[in-house]
């Protein structure tokens, strides 16, 4: 099969000049993105290393959130749980912010107003078990672990885009770019050296002629 090469080049000095100078431009940038590759793919596995870590300290705090609160049950009764959990009020303050992760834009959650106290949960201490407050302040614990959570699941979903995008522009230029640029050089090279023996016999004969 032929080598595949530029399309629409004129076999010329000033063409060869310009192609060697594109095969320097895209050496280079083969590297760069190389490295950048390399780079993403390590700060991926960080950081799937911290969302495999925080997905385990959720499923451990709601684990036992959720014992607390059967205990809860256990103590005060449905209807006594289900009362207090009605005069909680909502107030969750959420702020999502993005910043820069090798160039890559991922979200930054902020919260506030998530840990609260038990008088701010809004239900009696007096007719409340200790296990609801443990409950409560597990599941605001978790809330707050979901939501980093999240943050990073994200992050290391464009991630994974971002480095999928650097590979195909890697091979791309490793495997057609490159290669074809330095084939259209060497047809160019050799297109020359032809036209210049080309020009040398001709100015031979010429002179042979002129001398006879």
């Amino acid at each position: 099969m032929a080598e595949e090469m530029v399309e629409g080049v004129n076999p010329t000095r000033m063409e060869l000049l310009k192609l060697k100078d594109r095969v320097n431009l895209a050496v280079k940038g083969h590297k760069l993105l190389k490295e950048k590759r390399d780079a993403l793919i390590m700060e991926f596995f960080s950081i799937l290393d911290r969302a495999k870590g925080v997905r385990e300290n959720v499923e451990k705090k709601l684990g036992k959130s959720f014992e607390d609160l059967i205990a809860a049950q256990a103590i005060m009764g449905d209807f006594a749980v289900g009362k207090a959990a009605m005069s909680v009020q909502e107030s969750l303050d959420i702020e999502v912010d993005t910043r820069s992760v090798m160039g890559v834009t991922v979200p930054v959650i902020e919260y506030k107003n998530i840990k609260k106290s038990m008088i701010q949960r809004g239900y009696g201490l007096v007719d409340t078990s200790a296990k609801l407050d443990e409950a409560s302040c597990g599941f605001e614990e978790a809330i707050a672990l979901i939501l980093e959570l999240s943050e990073v699941e994200m992050t290391v979903k464009l991630l994974a885009g971002e480095i999928e995008s650097t590979k195909r522009r890697v091979n791309a230029l490793e495997h057609i770019m490159i290669p074809r640029l330095q084939n259209t050089v060497k047809y160019i090279e050799m297109r020359l050296e032809e036209m210049e023996r080309e020009n040398f016999v001709r100015l031979k004969i010429i002179k042979q002629a002129m001398e006879e």
